[in-house]
């Protein structure tokens, strides 16, 4: 019988203790009745050539790994994610110790617009924003080549703030 009274006693403080939270996502109110997306080419205001081709495969894997939405064709979707690949910049983090004009170690950052347009409606946009995403990489010998070999983890660095933006509101 002590046990039993301990056990009735404890069980609403188990319980309590899950008060605030929820299963499954926390949608932002705007995107809340958004199941799927159709992702647009994005388009590219940079000099890089096919970095919107990058992006758009970042995007979409980042969607897939979040889980929050399904990739669906335009004709099926509920919302059309679209946007543009903006700025592409390079920035020195760390100079050589002889030399303060040569770069070791840089920092590309990724800068994009995007909006979320109801696929019924395309007139209307349910959310929009600019989301940044940075990575480092080490200057070698063929500078070009280690910035284009940096690029695709700062478009995922991008694409899973992104998501996150579009899944949470954060």
């Amino acid at each position: 019988m002590h046990l039993t009274s301990f056990l009735l006693g404890i069980f609403p403080l188990i319980l309590s203790s899950c008060i605030g939270y929820q299963l499954g996502t926390s949608k932002p109110k705007t995107l809340e009745g958004i199941d799927s997306l159709a992702v647009a080419l994005f388009s590219n205001g940079t000099s890089e050539p096919r970095a919107e081709a990058l992006l758009n495969s970042a995007i979409t894997q980042a969607i897939i790994s979040d889980g929050t939405y399904q990739i669906a064709n335009f004709d099926q979707a509920d919302a059309v994610l679209e946007g543009k690949l903006e700025e592409i910049s390079y920035n020195t983090l760390r100079s050589s110790r002889l030399d303060s004009l040569l770069a070791e170690e840089l920092i590309n950052q990724v800068t994009i617009t995007w909006s979320v347009r109801s696929a019924k409606d395309p007139s209307k946009v349910l959310s929009a924003g600019v989301t940044k995403g940075r990575s480092t990489f080490f200057a070698d010998s063929n500078l070009q080549m280690a910035r284009r070999n940096a690029l695709p983890d700062a478009f995922t660095r991008t694409s899973t703030a992104l998501i996150s933006q579009l899944a949470t509101g954060y």
